[in-house]
């Protein structure tokens, strides 16, 4: 069934030899909506799963509103970070903290930081203490 180059839309149409063809275009509203319904369900925390995580343990400062903790890193990515906590760390919470590279990993003559703004997009309790997963809005960084 050819649609003479024009976009084909969902319905019925009747072709000049009097068959009934039913067309479906795929480009529908509904399966548009469908298709990111489907890939928000499957992604459970697409704010941190569009990087590759490295499995970095670097010292972190944490400020939050459930007080200022310090811990290590358990994986860092271009997005975010994950750490462990003593406290509860809502998701959607905001969040300051400082992460400590070592002077001989980055090549320099003292440790570099890099303080950083994000807010909470998932945490889960494990080993005795909570992790939360933080996504990065903006840092710099400091010598």
């Amino acid at each position: 069934m050819s649609n003479n180059g024009r976009s084909a839309k969902a319905g019925k149409e009747r072709p000049s030899d009097g068959r009934l063809a039913i067309t479906v275009s795929r480009d529908s509203h509904k399966d548009k909506e469908h298709a990111a319904e489907h890939k928000e369900r499957h992604s459970r925390y697409p704010d941190m799963q569009g990087a590759a995580r490295f499995p970095i343990h670097l010292p972190i400062a944490v400020k939050s509103q459930s007080g200022d903790q310090a811990t290590e890193t358990q994986n860092i990515s271009a997005n975010g970070v994950m750490f462990q906590v003593d406290t509860n760390m809502p998701v959607g919470s905001r969040v300051d903290f400082t992460i400590s590279f070592p002077a001989d990993v980055v090549g320099s003559d003292k440790d570099v930081r890099v303080d950083c703004r994000g807010r909470v997009v998932r945490n889960f309790e494990g080993e005795g203490r909570r992790g939360v997963g933080v996504v990065i809005d903006e840092y710099h960084f400091e010598r």
